[in-house]
């Protein structure tokens, strides 16, 4: 079936719950590491404790993809019914987790905030190659990476803002400040609201042969086989995408677990206290403690506003791809390199530099990365598989992204980094050579069609 082009305004539009979607991943990957040291985790075990990420994508992703290519309802589609309910479960899970009273609840909501981020996340993956002409597919990536990056810097610095307008980063030992509750509880609405916005703006295709949908539907017991066999036939391309996702998204979680803890002290000079040194039926100690842990929630804050930088900068570099990529075709193979170059720099940089006001020129390069990151490896794969799979297609994918972040949680991270030193900023110097290493990854990819647009082989 030849797909009709879209405006810019129509992939805004099915793009645009993204934004939502975007909000909680930041929020979580700015905020969590500070929960888990609030509540008394030790810097060393808060890469165990975001085990649950991972380990929830690898099982749930291939799920939802396989569901969502066998699901259609005239008046819902293909691809929405499931951005509406993980929407619904993660506004919920945004709401509760930054109230959890003790370590283990908060590792327990993340589990279940980053499942159903899942549950919404992967069909809009599916959703632009189901909807856009492979002519348009670039385009459409990074449209959608330039939502994400607006939803990536207005998250990470919500707890900024909601204490620059009054609400208070103290809180006593062991309790999450309000302005973090505050910011999770904006999250969760804007979550909800976007993926609605989607959910009623946009059309899906039906299933090009409907006879040959429902009796593909009909059969019985097929996932587990469809599954593994899709893993057994993986297309070379996509294998070769996938070491360059190994090395990408262990840098990335590398960041998301240990830039908190990293920077703060590394940069701030200001590490969270720790609860064992403070007596607190002693005043003075009291006192102390109060002035040390506020001081980390408001260098937490600065951090999670600098990493929101990374967010704006991959939205500017999606902006620019995206009125290039409307007119002209890309390599999209050398972008990805380039751009995975430049991130590496960024972390390495973060080791280096001497003052906070610095850390933002890092982010710049660290954003460039995730925009490209976040577009160019699913424009190379839907390029390169067959689009009635492409939902399953880009759940397997995913096993890429998640695999080297499950290492990484159970040892990977701490080990590496320990061969450096033991200051928690080694870990960024970790991620700095993981991108370097994806970036020369590139090298492999040869596949024409997947590294740049082929107009001979557009379906007609």
């Amino acid at each position: 079936m030849k797909k009709r082009a879209l405006n810019f305004w129509e992939i805004w539009n099915m793009s645009f719950g993204f934004l939502g979607i975007q909000f909680g991943f930041a929020l979580q990957g700015g905020f969590m590491s500070r929960i888990f040291q609030t509540l008394g985790a030790d810097k060393e075990a808060i890469p165990l404790l975001w085990i649950a990420a991972p380990l929830t994508g690898l099982l749930i992703q291939p799920i939802i993809g396989y569901m969502s290519d066998r699901t259609w309802s005239p008046r819902w589609g293909r691809r929405k019914p499931y951005f509406l309910i993980g929407a619904v479960l993660s506004s919920i899970a945004l709401l509760i987790v930054p109230h959890s009273p003790v370590l283990w609840v908060a590792a327990g909501f993340l589990w279940i905030l980053d499942a159903s981020i899942n549950v919404s996340m992967e069909p809009f993956r599916a959703l632009v190659a189901d909807k856009l002409p492979d002519s348009q597919r670039s385009y459409g990536f990074v449209v959608q990476t330039l939502i994400i990056g607006i939803g990536t810097w207005v998250a990470s610095n919500l707890p900024w803002m909601v204490s620059q307008l009054g609400v208070s980063d103290a809180a006593p030992m062991g309790v999450v400040p309000m302005s973090v509750k505050v910011a999770f509880g904006i999250g969760a609405v804007v979550f909800l609201v976007s993926i609605l916005y989607t959910v009623f703006t946009t059309s899906e295709y039906p299933p090009e042969d409907m006879e040959a949908f429902e009796q593909e539907k009909a059969k019985k017991n097929s996932f587990i086989s469809d599954i593994t066999n899709n893993i057994g036939n993986m297309p070379t391309t996509m294998k070769k995408l996938g070491l360059i996702q190994f090395f990408s998204w262990f840098a990335f979680f590398t960041m998301w677990s240990l830039a908190n803890p990293a920077l703060t002290e590394h940069i701030y000079h200001t590490p969270a206290p720790i609860e064992a040194a403070y007596d607190l039926s002693i005043p003075a100690q009291a006192e102390a403690f109060d002035v040390v842990n506020t001081a980390f929630q408001k260098s937490s804050n600065l951090v999670g506003s600098s990493m929101g930088i990374y967010g704006l900068s991959s939205m500017v570099f999606a902006l620019v791809l995206a009125f290039y990529t409307s007119k002209k075709r890309i390599n999209r193979k050398y972008v990805h390199m380039g751009s995975l170059f430049l991130g590496g720099l960024g972390f390495l940089s973060m080791y280096f530099i001497p003052a906070p006001e610095f850390l933002k020129y890092s982010f710049i390069l660290v954003g460039i990365a995730w925009g490209s990151i976040l577009s160019m490896p699913y424009a190379m794969l839907s390029s390169a598989v067959d689009p009635k799979k492409m939902g399953v297609i880009m759940g397997i994918f995913n096993m890429f992204i998640v695999i080297p972040q499950i290492i990484a949680a159970i040892g990977g991270i701490n080990f590496v980094s320990s061969l450096l030193g033991e200051e928690t900023i080694n870990a960024m110097l970790v991620a700095g050579l993981s991108l370097i290493i994806a970036g020369f990854c590139n090298l492999l990819i040869t596949d024409k069609n997947a590294i740049s647009y082929q107009p001979e082989l557009e379906n007609v």
